[in-house]
């Protein structure tokens, strides 16, 4: 079986073009076009509407960056949620204590914007996680990648 990558006929890699991607996947999802089956034997509609489903995960997984990350890592034989792996950094932890406290107190406070100000620092972590993660995918540093997962993603 071909890989989600392969599916676009895209590079695999973490930094991909999204339009491509984009445009890959209306090509495959209309080839198997319920209106294209309309007169196909029951076998056949199966058939197409298992691969539209595979083409729908695929787009979704590599749409998303998280997702592509965790893609990427498991086709190197890496599980980026190990259950077995609890070790989290201590600093992780006490951050999302302190995030914890905070979305507490803007409930209470009731005070929008610093809610607007606590969702753009998260947002901005997001960011930054996604831009450390795709210069740790160039150099092939899988084991630091799944190091940001543990610490910023359980």
């Amino acid at each position: 079986m071909q890989n989600y990558f392969e599916l676009f006929s895209l590079e695999v890699d973490f930094a991909i073009d999204l339009t491509g991607l984009e445009q890959a996947y209306q090509s495959q999802i209309a080839i198997f076009h319920p209106d294209n089956f309309v007169t196909k034997s029951d076998k056949e509609k199966s058939i197409a509407l298992q691969n539209t489903s595979l083409i729908n995960t695929a787009y979704d997984t590599l749409k998303s960056p998280l997702l592509r990350a965790t893609y990427l890592l498991e086709l190197q034989d890496i599980n980026a949620f190990d259950e077995k792996d609890t070790q989290m950094d201590i600093d992780f932890l006490m951050n999302q204590i302190v995030l914890r406290e905070q979305l507490e107190s803007l409930e209470v406070d009731k005070d929008e914007l610093a809610l607007d100000d606590f969702i753009e620092q998260v947002s901005q972590k997001v960011t930054q996680n996604i831009e450390q993660i795709s210069q740790l995918f160039e150099l092939n540093e899988f084991d630091k990648i799944k190091k940001i997962f543990i610490g910023e993603n359980k």
